[in-house]
C-alpha cells in the first residue's frame, strides 16, 4: 500500500504552474506620431504606468489590441515613437517539466506566427502617422518562464539537482538535455532576492522561480526593444556604409555644391548621412539611459545580465565604430566641397579681375 502512495507523490512533485511569457517586438518605421495615434477612434489606449525604475524618455503608448482578433493571450501592445510596436503574450501552464520542455518550442512558434499577424493589425490601422512605414523591416524576441515556488513541496537545492538539466535544456529552445558544463554554468550564474527564490537570465529566455516578478517583466520587455533597435541600427549603417563602399569610396559631389551659399542638403546623400548619424546617437543613448536602477543591486544585476546575454554592448560598440567610419567620410566630404567651393570663388575672383580689366582697356582706348 505505500508503494502507490508514494509514486502518487513523486508524480505532484512533477507538477508545476506559473505563467510563459513571450515578448516581441518590431520595427515599423522612422518615427511614430504618438499624438495623432492616440486620437484615433479605431485605437483604444490603456493608462500607461512606467516602474520607478524608467525615465521618460521614451513613454510609449498603451493601446489594445484592435479587432477583430484572436489574440486572447496578448496583454500587452505598446506602440514606441522611434518606430517600434511592441507585443507581450502571456500563456498560463500547470504541467511538468519535462512535458513543458516538449511544449516550448512549438509554443514559441505559435506566438512567433500569431504575433506577426497582430502587429499587422496594428500597423494598418496607424500606417498613416508613419514616417516612411514598412511592414516590417526587423523584428526581435525573448521568453520568459515564471514559475510559483513550492517550498513546501521542494526545496530550491532539490529543485535544481532534480530538475536542473529540464530547466536549462528548456530555456534553450532544446528537447535534449545539455551537456554538464552548460547546464552548470547557466545554473551557477541564478541570483535571487529572498531565500527560495531564483531568477537565470539567459540569452533566449529568463527562468524565474519567483511570484514577484513585475518589475523583471518590464526589464526583459526593454531589453528586447533595446535589442531590436541596435540590431535594426547596425544594419542600416551597413547598408549606407556598403553603398560608399561601392561608389569606391569616393562620393560624387552634387552639382549645386559647387554653388556657395547654396543648401544641398536635401538631396545629398552623404549629409543624409550625418542626418542618420545624429538620429541614432540620440535614440541609442537615451534607450541605453532609460533604465536606472543604480542602488538597488538586484535588479542591477538582472539588468546587467540581460545587457551582457543580449550582447547589447557588442551591438552598442559596433554601432558606435561605424559611426566613427560615417564621422570620416563626413569629414572626407565636407573638406572636398570647401575646396571645391574655394576653387569657384578663386576662379570667379579671377574673372572679375580680367572682366574689370577689360573694361579698363575699352574705356583707355575711347578715352
Amino acid at each position: 500500500m505505500e508503494e502507490p502512495s508514494k509514486e502518487k507523490n513523486e508524480r505532484s512533485i512533477e507538477v508545476f504552474s506559473g505563467h510563459i511569457y513571450i515578448f516581441h517586438a518590431f520595427d515599423v518605421g522612422d518615427d511614430i506620431n504618438l499624438e495623432k495615434v492616440a486620437q484615433m477612434r479605431a485605437i483604444n489606449t490603456i493608462p500607461l504606468s512606467l516602474p520607478k525604475y524608467f525615465k521618460n524618455y521614451h513613454a510609449p503608448l498603451a493601446i489594445e489590441l484592435p479587432h477583430p482578433n484572436e489574440s486572447a493571450r496578448c496583454v500587452s501592445c505598446k506602440i514606441h515613437n522611434f518606430g517600434a510596436i511592441s507585443l507581450t503574450y502571456k500563456i498560463p501552464f500547470t504541467d511538468s517539466f519535462a512535458n513543458l520542455r516538449e511544449q516550448f518550442y512549438e509554443i514559441n512558434n505559435q506566438y512567433q506566427e500569431q504575433s506577426v499577424a497582430d502587429v499587422k493589425l496594428v500597423f494598418k490601422k496607424i500606417e498613416t502617422f508613419i514616417t516612411q512605414p514598412k511592414f516590417f523591416q526587423m523584428r526581435s524576441s525573448y521568453n520568459i518562464i515564471q514559475v510559483h515556488p513550492e517550498p513546501k513541496r521542494i526545496a530550491l537545492a532539490q529543485l535544481q539537482k532534480k530538475f536542473g538539466a529540464l530547466i536549462t535544456s528548456t530555456m534553450r529552445l532544446e528537447t535534449e538535455t545539455l551537456s554538464e558544463y552548460q547546464k552548470n554554468e547557466m545554473l551557477g550564474s541564478a541570483i535571487g532576492y529572498y531565500r527560495g527564490n531564483m531568477v537565470i537570465v539567459d540569452t533566449d529566455t529568463t527562468f524565474i522561480y519567483d511570484d514577484e516578478y513585475q518589475d523583471i517583466l518590464e526589464f526583459v520587455e526593454f531589453a528586447n526593444l533595446q535589442q531590436l533597435e541596435l540590431h535594426y541600427f547596425d544594419r542600416l549603417l551597413d547598408q549606407k556604409l556598403n553603398a560608399i563602399y561601392e561608389s569606391g569610396g569616393s562620393q560624387r559631389v552634387p552639382l549645386f555644391a559647387y554653388f556657395p551659399f547654396v543648401d544641398t542638403k536635401s538631396n545629398d546623400p552623404v549629409a543624409i548621412l550625418g542626418k542618420l548619424k545624429v538620429d541614432i546617437s540620440v535614440i541609442t543613448e537615451r534607450l541605453e539611459g532609460s533604465i536606472k536602477v543604480a542602488g538597488d543591486p538586484y535588479y542591477t544585476e538582472i539588468h546587467d545580465q540581460l545587457n551582457q546575454k543580449l550582447d547589447l554592448k557588442s551591438w552598442q560598440q559596433s554601432i558606435e565604430r561605424k559611426l566613427d567610419i560615417v564621422k570620416d567620410v563626413l569629414l572626407v566630404y565636407q573638406h572636398k566641397t570647401d575646396v571645391i567651393r574655394e576653387n569657384v570663388l578663386e576662379v570667379l575672383i579671377v574673372i572679375l579681375i580680367f572682366i574689370e580689366l577689360i573694361i579698363g582697356i575699352l574705356h583707355y582706348i575711347k578715352a
